[in-house]
């Protein structure tokens, strides 16, 4: 799976407003609309950052939106050097489902390709 980090447009020091988005493909098949929450693995240094994230929202399941957001993202993206990002640049991410609501964040595809023809090139 390729997720793209997102943000909603201002870059907070907190993390807050950060998140990856989840194509709508990979929400279909690997995600289940009654799970309340999934896992995230995420790399930090030589250890793993685990964080859970709601995913029981309407704007998870709506055709538009489908981002998993949470301020601990957003401090692992910024504390990784990958945000904040060029405008219109989110870097993408190599994942991997690992279990039962448990994904893996493997790593950082190498090349932040331009997002076009979604209102994400804007954030």
């Amino acid at each position: 799976m390729i997720w793209t980090a997102w943000n909603n447009g201002i870059h907070r020091r907190s993390g807050a407003g950060y998140g990856f988005k989840v194509p709508a493909e990979d929400r279909d098949r690997y995600f289940k609309p009654d799970w309340q929450t999934v896992t995230l693995e995420l790399q930090e240094g030589r250890g793993v950052l685990a964080v859970e994230v709601n995913v029981a929202k309407d704007s998870f399941w709506g055709p538009e939106c489908r981002e998993l957001i949470d301020e601990k993202i957003g401090r692992w993206l910024r504390g990784s050097g990958y945000a904040p990002w060029p405008r219109g640049t989110p870097p993408r991410f190599e994942v991997e489902a690992a279990g039962d609501r448990r994904f893996i964040v493997r790593r950082r595809l190498t090349q932040n390709k331009p997002l076009q023809g979604t209102g994400a090139a804007r954030r």
